[in-house]
């Protein structure tokens, strides 16, 4: 059983003020001792997290899975839009470099290209989050704000 902080007064693990002394107690546990990772995480951090480039698939996940983010809106849509920008790095790196290695004497690196696309666009997403700006991808970003109003829903 833990005590206060203040007093030394024996308190229960869900207060949040001691009944002796009244002071604030250390963040309560939940029940089943499972506390939300990101009570800490900011919605900007969060958001941001979703747009490192090749992981940021991780986070995303991680995002729309906790119920810290489960109403806000904002960051549900940049974790879709992570993971659909992601989606397009497989496409070309599992469909797009193979199809353009096979082709004789095709001199221009267009699977390279296309990569440095995705990297770009994950860097460029990266920018406007920081600077607050909810920016859409074309495509990729109706795409993540049909997937979070089919949640909402």
């Amino acid at each position: 059983m833990p005590y206060c902080t203040t007093c030394g007064t024996e308190v229960r693990e869900t207060d949040v003020f001691c009944p002796a002394c009244g002071a604030r107690q250390k963040e309560p546990r939940r029940a089943g001792g499972t506390t939300d990772l990101f009570s800490s995480v900011s919605g900007k951090g969060a958001a941001l997290a979703c747009y490192i480039p090749v992981i940021g698939w991780i986070p995303a996940i991680v995002v729309l899975a906790s119920s810290r983010f489960r109403g806000d809106r904002d960051v549900r849509f940049h974790a879709f839009q992570g993971l659909y920008l992601f989606v397009v790095w497989l496409i070309v790196d599992w469909v797009a470099a193979p199809l353009f290695g096979v082709i004789p004497g095709f001199p221009f690196p267009v699977a390279r290209l296309l990569k440095l696309a995705v990297i770009l666009a994950w860097v460029f997403m990266l920018v406007k989050v920081a600077q607050n700006q909810n920016y859409r991808l074309p495509i990729l970003g109706e795409l993540a704000e049909r997937s979070v109003a089919e949640q909402e829903s």
